[in-house]
C-alpha cells in the first residue's frame, strides 16, 4: 500500500496521516476536520458544500444516518432570484431545458451530490475493519474490492456503502431469464440488470454457430447466452482486469467454460469470427469515475473503434451485432446520421435490425430529469455485415 496516497489531518493537537483509498481516483481531501456524534446535519452540509472532509469519529450507524440527511439536502431545489426578463426567456424556450442542457445540468448535479456526500470519511484498520461503535464486518466487501491490506487507511463512506451493495449483488446474483440462471457481477463492472439488450442477444436468427466474438464482455453474459444458445466456441474479450476476472467466474459457474474463452485485448482478438457482437457504452460523455465506464464513452471512441475494425475481424458473410440505445440522440448528444455516417466509412451495411423498448423503472418517471428521453428510448440491435 506504499504507493497509495496519503491524507493529513489534526487531531487532538497532533499532525496524523493515514493512506487513502478511492476507487473513483479523487485525491484525498486537503482540509480534514473530526466529526462525531455532536456534529449536525446543517453543519456537517455546510463543511462539505465548502469542500472541507469530515473524518468520523462516532457512532457508525449515525454517520450512516447522517449521510442519508446529506443526501436528502443535495436534493432540495434552491429558489432562484427572478432576473429582468428572465419569464419572457423561460416562455420563449417552452418553460423547459433543450435536452442537452438537461442532461449537461443532470451530470453537473449528479457530480457535486457526489463531491458533497464524499465528504464523509471513515478509518479504516490493516484488516479492513471499520474501529467505530456498532459498524458492521465489512472485511469481505472491502477485501473483494480493495484486496489486502497492509497498513490503517481512510476511505468515504459512500464508497463503502457503495461496496456492501456490490458485495451483496455479488452473492446474490441476478436473475438472467435468457440463461434460466443468475449472473453475479462484480464491484466496478457493469451489472446486466437491464436485459433488454440480452433478450435481443437470446432470440435474434444466428449467422452461425461456431464461433463467434464477444466485445467488451463485462460480466460475461452475452457470452454465456451464446454458448447457451449453441455457439461451438467464444471468445470474449475486455480490457479491465475485474471484468475480466468476474467474466471468468461467471463462465465457471455457469458451466461453459469449455465452450467460452476469456482474453484481455483492446476490442478484437486476433482472427475473423463469422459472428462479433459488441454491447459498447450508450452515452458518449466523460464518466466521472471508473464505475461509470460502462455507460459513458467519452467521444464515442469504443463504438467507432468497433465500428472501424469490425470489417477486418469478420468472416466472409459473418455479422457484427451492435446493441446500442437511441438514448444519446434523443439527449443531442449524437445524431443518428453521425452512426450511420460511421457505418457506411467503415465499409460496412445495415442487414437489418431489431428493437426493443427498455423496461426499467426510470422509462416511466415523470419525475425523473431526462424522462423525455427516456421514455422514447429504443435499444437496437443492428446486423452489421461487409458491403
Amino acid at each position: 500500500m506504499s504507493d497509495l496516497p496519503r491524507i493529513h489531518w489534526t487531531e487532538d493537537g497532533i499532525e496524523r496521516s493515514a493512506a487513502w483509498r478511492s476507487e473513483a481516483g479523487l485525491p484525498p481531501p486537503r482540509r480534514v476536520i473530526i466529526a462525531d456524534d455532536t456534529t449536525s446535519a446543517d453543519t456537517a452540509y455546510r463543511l462539505a458544500c465548502e469542500g472541507t472532509a469530515l473524518l468520523w469519529r462516532g457512532d457508525f450507524q449515525n454517520a450512516r444516518q447522517l449521510l442519508h440527511a446529506l443526501a436528502r439536502r443535495t436534493e432540495r431545489k434552491p429558489k432562484k432570484a427572478s432576473r429582468p426578463g428572465q419569464k419572457a426567456r423561460d416562455k420563449a424556450k417552452g418553460g423547459a431545458a433543450s435536452p442537452i442542457e438537461a442532461f449537461n445540468l443532470h451530470r453537473l448535479a449528479q457530480s457535486q451530490r457526489a463531491r458533497t456526500l464524499g465528504m464523509l470519511l471513515l478509518p479504516f484498520e490493516a484488516s479492513h475493519e471499520v474501529p467505530l461503535r456498532r459498524a458492521p464486518d465489512v472485511r469481505d466487501a472491502c477485501e473483494q474490492v480493495y484486496g489486502p491490506a497492509s497498513e490503517p487507511y481512510v476511505a468515504s463512506m459512500r464508497e463503502l456503502l457503495g461496496m456492501i451493495g456490490a458485495y451483496e449483488w455479488r452473492k446474490k446474483g441476478v436473475e438472467i431469464p435468457a440463461l434460466e440462471d443468475r449472473i453475479h457481477p462484480w464491484y466496478g463492472v457493469f451489472s446486466p440488470v437491464r436485459g433488454e439488450y440480452v433478450d435481443l442477444v437470446a432470440t435474434e436468427p444466428l449467422p452461425a454457430k461456431t464461433l463467434a466474438f464477444d466485445i467488451g464482455t463485462g460480466t460475461g453474459v452475452l457470452a454465456a447466452v451464446l454458448a447457451r444458445r449453441g455457439v461451438q466456441r467464444v471468445v470474449a474479450t475486455d480490457q479491465d482486469p475485474r471484468a475480466l476476472a468476474c467474466a471468468r467466474e461467471n463462465i465457471a459457474q455457469l458451466g461453459y467454460a469449455g465452450e467460452v474463452e476469456i482474453v484481455q485485448a483492446d476490442l478484437f482478438p486476433e482472427g475473423r469470427a463469422p459472428l462479433v457482437v459488441c454491447n459498447p457504452p450508450w452515452v458518449p460523455a466523460r464518466p466521472s469515475s471508473p464505475v461509470e465506464r460502462a455507460v459513458y464513452d467519452p467521444d464515442s471512441a469504443m463504438l467507432r473503434g468497433f465500428l472501424q475494425g469490425l470489417a477486418e475481424h469478420l468472416a466472409p458473410g459473418g455479422e457484427g451485432w451492435l446493441l446500442l440505445s437511441d438514448l444519446a440522440e434523443h439527449l443531442g448528444l449524437r445524431p443518428r446520421e453521425e452512426l450511420m455516417g460511421w457505418i457506411d466509412a467503415a465499409g460496412l451495411k445495415v442487414l437489418g435490425r431489431s428493437d426493443i423498448r427498455p423496461r426499467h423503472p426510470r422509462a416511466t418517471d415523470a419525475a425523473d430529469p431526462l424522462h423525455a428521453a427516456r421514455s422514447a428510448e429504443v435499444t437496437t440491435l443492428w446486423r452489421l455485415g461487409v458491403r
